[in-house]
């Protein structure tokens, strides 16, 4: 099946470039190019994109506000792209509040063509982070830079004491494979709970369970 890609960036050698490299990749279609945010959403509606690669800062709309109007707009309804940040810095105080209005992952501008076409073919299938490691390390620092935990309700209450486990190692930033092991059950075992997790609370993707884990406390940044 072929992922059809927008690409939104201010910088028009950027989205040349990304474009090039997408393009040039089998199964992966670039339909269109955005210079600024606002554009990026009416192209996203027009075109249609499985995949939105975002950048983080540009005029008009930023890449946050164009992925929340993505979300929230009435047009919406019936369609909403998966959202590829894309961010300058290691760690940018914005990339926390980008997975809040609803982006599915991230990746560091000065990336290798490889990482960026792995991460779109990543985002497109709903697996949404990218390496552990990495993982660990940013989603500590956008929970610190995060507002305070919500108050968890009954947003938790339909989840069995197994899927709480496993919703506390994801939102650590733990691998399917990392999960099995410390809970000394099948990896597969692991993806069944994931993907009962997801349906249960409404959620698209991994990264939207790693985010309302840290918004309900059920984990904390000093336990990440």
């Amino acid at each position: 099946m072929t992922i059809s890609v927008l690409i939104a960036d201010d910088q028009a050698m950027v989205r040349a470039g990304f474009a090039a490299v997408l393009g040039a990749q089998p199964g992966i279609d670039v339909v269109g190019q955005a210079a600024d945010g606002r554009e990026a959403v009416t192209l996203a509606h027009e075109l249609r994109p499985d995949v939105v690669v975002m950048d983080v800062r540009m005029p008009q709309l930023n890449g946050i506000e164009a992925t929340l109007a993505l979300q929230t707009s009435p047009r919406s309804s019936d369609y909403v792209p998966k959202v590829l940040m894309l961010t300058t810095f290691d760690i940018d105080e914005y990339v926390y509040d980008a997975l809040r209005a609803g982006a599915s992952g991230f990746l560091l501008k000065d990336a290798t063509p490889e990482e960026l076409v792995a991460a779109v073919r990543v985002v497109a299938a709903g697996e949404a982070l990218l390496a552990p490691s990495v993982t660990r390390r940013l989603i500590e620092d956008f929970a610190r830079s995060g507002p305070p935990p919500k108050p968890t309700g009954n947003r938790l209450a339909a989840l069995t004491e197994r899927e709480l486990e496993v919703l506390t190692l994801v939102g650590r930033g733990m691998s399917n494979s990392e999960i099995a092991s410390a809970l000394f059950i099948a990896e597969q075992t692991v993806k069944t709970h994931v993907s009962k997790i997801l349906q249960k609370l409404g959620l698209r993707d991994r990264v939207h369970a790693v985010v309302l884990a840290y918004d309900t406390g059920l984990v904390t940044p000093s336990a990440g």
